[in-house]
Order: structure tokens, then sequence, then C-alpha cells
């Protein structure tokens, strides 16, 4: 086919169909192309209009992909229990620009330890309804692209609420009193003020491996937590993890090591749900509650394909006013709590929880509903979106090296098609063979489609 001259408008016509913004293209049609979107990037990119840096999928979903530049006011005076003088920690991956929650302990008589997790006091700034808060239930939850990321609240708000960015910082703290066994004794939440020092998950596991306090309790206590919701048939899903980055004159895909430690921070939030759950229940607090119900099926084992099956039984998790179980977690009640700049359902959480502590009147369940409704609608556009967009830059990278052997396992087949998953890529695709679940094969990736999504897999 030859390339066409586009007219400016001719150009803006494909573009806008391209984006999602358009349902059809005389343009196209004329040229006797399909009119979808894909069509119009495969034409736009052929013309060298777009470029393959180019992804239009956080439009084409409706994800707003302009940063907020709100007023954000600053922390007024309140009483805080000033807990500055006990040592808690901001683990976060290398790179990490909103640090929203810490971990501490501090010992207790009796053989117990009380774990604290801190989380940026956002709900201080953010009231409910404020033009602050409206704006944040739009978008959902923060937008993760490979190339840039997009707020769910203005970046000068994370400047102001980020733990470990300035020497003391206000947060609204969860405790928990354990003991050895990982047993909760008593839950709380209180207003604090405390002190924080960031690390990455790498530097925090260095400090446990040399035996340092608090990471050698804090794992103990993870441990422990961990075995607890595993006995009320809490399920792991334990499958390849990857960081994508992407500019203007590339992508690449780096495997996410995956060191104790981050699945210590990972059990300490969740304790931290399971808390301000009961807490909240305690007091008659609405919440957007997390529940989820039980596995459609019993999945035995441990490698890829077993992983890869298990996470086929999970429910989806629901988000309503009052508690529930989520079996996922292995918890009677939980609650997403500590990401209340990324995550709009957590700041809600805040919002009911810091309104209780201060001695006003929480919203009441209906109002909570609404919310958890909007920001849910939102919030899944933009997960949506990251998700596309990580595809396509996993493309990019794949389709500069087309002569490199992957591993590649087997963990799923219907007939004679079979699910392979990429482990360096964490990316799954299928392939025509006759081999079992648990294989592993080596192949090459070829014929990749950045507007279409897509790419084969040929064996070695």
């Amino acid at each position: 086919m030859t390339l066409p001259e586009l007219t400016p408008a001719q150009r803006t016509e494909v573009e806008l169909l391209a984006r999602g913004k358009a349902e059809k293209s005389r343009t196209l049609r004329d040229l006797k192309l399909p009119e979808t979107p894909e069509s119009a990037h495969t034409l736009l990119l052929r013309l060298g209009v777009w470029n393959e840096a180019r992804t239009p999928y956080a439009d084409r979903l409706g994800a707003s992909l302009t940063h907020l530049t709100l007023d954000v006011p600053d922390f007024a005076p309140e009483q805080r229990l000033d807990l500055s003088h006990l040592p808690a920690y901001a683990i976060d991956d290398e790179g990490n620009r909103d640090p929203d929650d810490a971990i501490g302990i501090e010992a207790l008589p009796g053989g117990l330890t009380r774990l604290w997790v801190h989380v940026s006091d956002v709900a201080a700034l953010v009231p409910p309804d404020s033009e602050l808060d409206l704006e944040a239930r739009a978008r959902g939850a923060t937008l993760y692209l490979p190339d840039q990321t997009i707020g769910m609240l203005p970046d000068a708000l994370v400047e102001k609420t980020g733990l470990g960015l300035h020497e003391t910082m206000p947060a609204l703290s969860i405790s928990l009193d354990l003991d050895a066994d990982g047993n909760a004794d008593a839950v709380d939440v209180a207003l604090t003020t405390v002190r924080i020092t960031r690390l990455t998950y790498l530097g925090a596991q260095a400090r446990l491996e040399a035996g340092e306090e608090p990471f050698v309790t804090l794992a103990r206590l993870a441990r422990a937590s961990k075995e607890l919701r595993d006995s009320e048939g809490a399920l792991s899903i334990d499958l390849p993890e990857v960081k994508i980055r992407a500019d203007e004159h590339g992508a690449t895909v780096t495997p996410l090591p995956k060191p104790e430690m981050r699945f210590v921070v990972q059990e300490c939030m969740t304790l931290a749900g399971w808390a301000a759950a009961i807490y909240a229940d305690d007091h008659d607090i609405p919440l957007p509650f997390a529940t989820q119900a039980d596995p459609s099926r019993e999945v035995r084992g441990d490698g890829l394909g077993a992983q890869w099956a298990r996470r086929k039984t999970l429910a989806r998790t629901r988000f309503q006013p009052s508690p529930g179980p989520h079996s996922g977690m292995g918890l009677d009640l939980y609650a997403q709590a500590t990401s209340p700049m990324r995550r709009y359902l957590d700041l809600v959480v805040h919002q009911q929880l810091r309104a209780a502590l201060t001695g006003r009147e929480p919203l009441d369940g209906k109002v909570v509903a609404a919310h958890i409704a909007q920001a849910t609608l939102n919030a899944d556009a933009t997960r949506q979106a990251e998700r596309l967009s990580r595809k396509h830059h996993t493309l990019r990278y794949a389709a500069t090296q087309p002569e490199r052997e992957w591993e590649a396992v087997v963990v799923d087949r219907r007939g004679p098609q079979a699910t392979l998953l990429i482990p360096e890529l964490a990316y799954d695709l299928p392939l025509s063979t006759p081999a079992p679940v648990g294989t592993v094969l080596k192949v090459r990736l070829v014929d990749v489609n950045l507007p279409a999504l897509s790419m084969r897999a040929r064996t070695v």
C-alpha cells in the first residue's frame, strides 16, 4: 500500500480515532482500512506521525493524563502523639517518589511487641468533598505508566505528606500489640508525629541479614502472622514481577528482586489493614471494607503452573461499607489503609478514621458506598491503562531482541493451545505445542505488532 499524504485535518481525525475519542474515520474508510483505533494507530506509526513510544491506552480508557496543580494547604496545629523517639523505616523500591507508609516496633511489658505502621496523614489536607478530594475521587488512583507517573493528588501534596521527606512528619499511625506467635492482643489508631528513615528493600535486606534490629523482630513477626493467616486459608500467589521503564529512545524490562524484606513490609501492611478494619468495626465507623469470596477451587503445588492456576481461582476483591471476610487474605475483615496518596479508597479510610479521632461525624454508609462506586469505576480505568501500557512497552523491548532466546514455562493448556509465561518479562502468550504444564521451553519472540498488542513465540 502506498502511504498517503494526510492533511492536518485528516491527521487530527485519525489521531482522535486512535486515542478512542472518535468512533469513525472518513479518512480510513476512503483508504479502505478498518475504522478501528488499532488501524488508526498502525497508520500513524507507518506515516511517522506517532513513534513507538506513544501509548494511547489511557486516552482510550478515560484515565487522566493531566498533572494536578491545585493548591495544597499546610498542616493545621492539632494534638498528636509524639512517636519521634521510636525508629521507623519507609522501605520502598529504589527511586520511589511517594513514600506513604513506614514500619517500626516498640517493646511492651509481658513479652508483647507493638508493631507500628505509620501512614502519611493525607486526610489532614484532603477532607471529604474538598476540591482535592473530588479530583482524587475522579481519578480513583495514581496512574503509573512506564514513561511517567500521573498522581491522584498534586506533587506538592506528596512533598508535604511523604514520610521521610522532612525531619519529622505528621502521620496516622496504626498499632497492633502482638505476642511471639503473631496473635494480636490489642489494636489502636492515633494521630502522631514520627521520625522516618527511608531505605530501599535491598538496603533493609542487608540490615536484616546482618542481624540488626528492628529488622530481625519485624521479620519474625511477619512470618508468624503469615503462618496464622495461612492456617485460615490465605492464598499466596508468587508469580514473576518486573520493573518496566520507557522513554522516547526505548524500553527496558528488569526482573524485580524479591528479598524477604519485601514480604515483611507487605505483611505489615496487611496487618495494618486488618487492624484498621477491627478499629472501625469496634467504633461503628463505615469504611470501604475490602472483601473477597472463597476461591472457585483448590489448587495444589508451588510451581509456576500451580501459581498461575491458583490466581485464576480468586474472585475479585469487592468494597462495601460494612465488614466481611476476605478469603485471599485469610482474614475475617480487612480494609486497604496504607496508600492514601495513591488509592482513593485508602484516602476514604483515613478520612473516616480521622473524623472519629477528632470528634467529628464520619460519613454515613450510603455516602461511603457512593464513593466506592465512583472511585472503583475510575480506578479500574487507571489499572487497565497501566496494564496495556506495560504490555506495549514490553513488546517494544522484545522487538529489539529478535534473536534472543527466552526461557518460557508452560503454565496452562486448552486443547492443542498452551499458555507460556516468560519469567524475565512477566509476560504470557499463546503457543501451539503438546508440551505439558510445567515444561520449560526456549523460544524466540517474533511478529511484534504494537497497535494490536500482540507477538508470537517460536520454539528454538
